[in-house]
């Protein structure tokens, strides 16, 4: 089974496990059953799951690393199943919020979810051999009966033990409506659901998951007498322990119409130093071996492991002709060359104030961050540094490349 793992993404160095290789790549965060896990993950084929709720109207990057590891585990020969959140959305998952999530309707929950299988189907296969499966827990969760899930369900879980997850003792000074305190319940139903339906016997999710997630594989141990477990992974953070994916126009998403191809790679481009490799062994088929090698690097090395980093990552969300397309308008933004560059439009018209200008061409929210930039000698106009918040850009040509900083680059086309 891991030769074929292997040899679908890349030449085989070893005969490594999958966990082996999970481990290396600093995958796990984790487990309920360290040894029962490894020995399913490298002996069975295990069928898994990962929640998605359909929040949004666009993945981001913080499903991206969930994604990556279920194809992983899918050239592995395990079957992932991606569970669409149409019912758990309807109430909001509680986990790091200091509030209660915006109510969607259910024919939103239903739109998001659709754009979610479209965008998964750039990484997971739905089809061929071994092919994932794709749920909505709306199916089951919308029909249930109440007094009998309490009964069979409910009678599981004690409320003491639920009081001490950090996901419910994070909101109880500021308050967690009944509603959301169900949500550890729901979550844990999916697992059962599953699991009787599927044969599903492991759920995987982000580390800050852990709490809700133990709810379920516990679920199915007392009701089912059966084995069953829970695996998360390290969250997206940077060498601070910051989250990844936000970026002054907001998350980084992966839909291109939210976040352009040429942005998305670009971020990916400006990571920090330190991050680089880690980023590369976390998502990225790149063989572990030729990374690990890689920790030592600095200087110009290190720049070039940006590039590949950034159009590895690009490759896969967007497709390969997106991310040359992306790193060839980078080179040509270093080179000084405006082909490629993000493009906006404005109007003709006799002249435009800089401030005006930064925010019409979105390389500044506001005028006061606009202004901040100037003040900061951080703007230029064709090359010329900016100085004065309050001068006049004379739009006189057919287009005026704004720069930020020395990576953010803007032609604005005036028409």
């Amino acid at each position: 089974m891991y030769n074929i793992y292997y040899s679908q993404f890349y030449q085989p160095y070893n005969t490594m496990t999958i966990f082996e290789e999970l481990t290396r790549r600093g995958l796990i965060a984790q487990m309920t059953h360290p040894e029962e896990i490894e020995k399913a993950l490298n002996t069975q084929n295990v069928t898994f799951y990962i929640g998605f709720d359909a929040t949004a109207d666009s993945l981001h990057v913080g499903h991206m690393l969930g994604l990556i590891i279920m194809r992983r585990l899918q050239l592995a020969g395990h079957t992932p199943i991606a569970l669409l959140g149409t019912g758990t959305t309807l109430i909001g998952d509680p986990t790091g919020r200091t509030d209660m999530r915006q109510m969607l309707t259910t024919d939103q929950i239903s739109d998001n979810a659709e754009r979610f299988r479209l965008q998964m189907s750039g990484i997971l296969k739905f089809d061929g051999e071994n092919p994932a499966v794709l749920a909505k827990n709306g199916d089951w969760l919308t029909e249930l009966n109440y007094i009998e899930f309490l009964r069979d369900v409910g009678r599981h879980f004690s409320v003491n033990k639920m009081l001490t997850a950090e996901s419910v003792k994070s909101r109880l000074a500021i308050g967690l409506s009944f509603l959301e305190f169900n949500y550890m319940l729901l979550q844990s139903y999916d697992f059962l659901y599953l699991n009787q339906h599927f044969d599903c016997s492991m759920q995987l999710g982000g580390d800050d998951q852990w709490s809700n997630m133990l709810g379920g594989a516990d679920l199915i141990r007392r009701a089912e007498n059966k084995p069953a477990y829970a695996l998360t992974f390290p969250l997206l953070v940077n060498k601070d322990g910051k989250k990844m994916g936000k970026t002054q126009k907001g998350a980084l998403w992966l839909d291109k119409d939210k976040c352009s191809v040429y942005d998305f790679y670009q971020y990916w481009r400006n990571v920090d130093d330190a991050d680089t490799v880690k980023f590369l062994k976390m998502l990225t088929f790149l063989p572990i071996e030729e990374l690990e090698a890689m920790d030592a690097l600095s200087g110009a090395e290190l720049n070039s492991a940006k590039e590949l980093l950034a159009y590895e990552v690009t490759k896969l969300v967007h497709g390969q002709e997106e991310a040359e397309k992306a790193r060839d308008s980078a080179k040509n933004v270093f080179a000084g060359s405006g082909e490629g560059m993000p493009e906006v439009c404005i109007e003709k018209a006799e002249s435009m104030g800089l401030l005006a200008l930064m925010v019409a061409a979105k390389i500044a929210p506001s005028n006061g961050e606009a202004r901040r930039l100037v003040q900061g000698g951080g703007v230029s106009v064709d090359g010329v540094k900016m100085t004065d918040p309050a001068v006049q850009i004379a739009l006189d040509k057919d287009e005026i490349i704004l720069q930020k900083g020395k990576k953010t680059f803007i032609k604005v086309i005036i028409k």
